[in-house]
């Protein structure tokens, strides 16, 4: 598929399409957006009106089949995701939708079936693949100046929400059935997916996961050990009920000739320690975190580029957190 200029359309006009994705969707050359949905008419008009979107509706079928899109944007929570990118791709529009993929590594699979049967190109909102600071330490990694990768370990600690949730007061984020799991899928995929993307594919995972705090139904403390096809080894904790003092985020890689360790979620500063001493990479976020990837995603259609987030790496990480948290879901 080669398009001239890419048309969007949003289905799921919500927090994440305010400032993150929404905005480069108009801001980028040969791209513009010129539909949004939500189920809230009255919030899809709003959100029509402040961002100069010209066509707003409150069924997603209509924006789908709306001649005017030709590509489409799903920004609902995982529950419907494989719903809504399958609809568009039969419809003859290639889709982006956002992470987790879906909420299991089977709708995934059938998201990337119906891709494969339409000819729609599938891709994934892992935008840490375009971010500069991320490509630092895949450039660093690609170089060789770590050395032989060894190990990455993954540590994410964060102090359990001050709400008191009850019955439909739950937050989609924490209810399994939406997706997928809880804070873990919400905010482990980007860290998965990040190391598929420097060190490829996972090979073997093993995981537990637990409730500790009995807040919510879903895993709220999760411990991984996983190795990739290269033979890299890893490690991964997460918990969400910890108390202020214990919050950490903290990404290392060791190789037979250095270190180096970034945050995930304020990623400002890149470290990198070898026998030569230390050295610190200083990095802007950038107003707009997707617009790299949608860049990339924006040429990948117009037939000057590739995105490198598609429907197939993606499902690799849903894979992935479905072996390390299926002790939870299937006791």
């Amino acid at each position: 598929m080669k398009l001239e200029e890419v048309r969007w359309g949003i289905v799921g006009c919500g927090d994440v399409t305010e400032v993150k994705n929404g905005p480069p969707l108009y801001k980028t050359g040969h791209s513009k957006l010129v539909a949004v949905m939500r189920r809230n008419g009255e919030l899809a008009a709003d959100f029509a009106k402040r961002h100069g979107v010209p066509k707003w509706f409150d069924q997603a079928e209509d924006l789908i089949n709306d001649s005017d899109v030709n590509a489409v944007y799903v920004a609902t929570p995982p529950g419907t995701h494989a719903q809504y990118a399958i609809q568009a791709m039969r419809a003859g529009k290639p889709v982006y939708v956002e992470k987790p993929m879906a909420r299991n590594h089977a709708e995934c699979q059938e998201m990337i079936r119906v891709s494969k049967e339409t000819g729609m190109p599938l891709f994934v909102a892992f935008y840490r693949r375009a971010l500069p600071l991320f490509l630092k330490v895949k450039e660093i990694i690609d170089q060789g100046i770590l050395g032989k990768p060894l190990v990455v370990n993954i540590r994410f600690y964060q102090q359990a929400p001050n709400e008191q949730f009850s019955g439909d007061q739950l937050p989609w984020r924490l209810q399994p059935d939406v997706a997928g799991g809880g804070l873990f899928y919400d905010l482990a995929s980007h860290k998965l997916d990040f190391l598929d993307f420097v060190f490829g594919p996972v090979a073997k995972v093993n995981g537990q996961a637990a409730n500790y705090g009995g807040l919510y139904p879903a895993e709220d403390t999760v411990s991984a050990s996983f190795e990739f096809e290269n033979g890299v080894l890893g490690t991964g904790s997460w918990c969400f009920v910890t108390d202020s003092a214990s919050e950490e985020d903290t990404i290392e890689m060791i190789g037979t000739k250095g270190k180096l360790w970034f945050s995930c979620f304020n990623p400002v500063r890149l470290t990198l320690k070898t026998e030569q001493g230390e050295i610190s990479y200083d990095y802007e976020s950038p107003q707009h975190v997707g617009g790299g990837l949608i860049q990339l995603l924006v040429d990948d259609l117009r037939g000057v580029g590739k995105c490198p987030s598609t429907g197939i790496s993606a499902a690799r990480t849903n894979w992935v957190m479905e072996e390390i948290t299926k002790n939870y879901y299937s006791s």
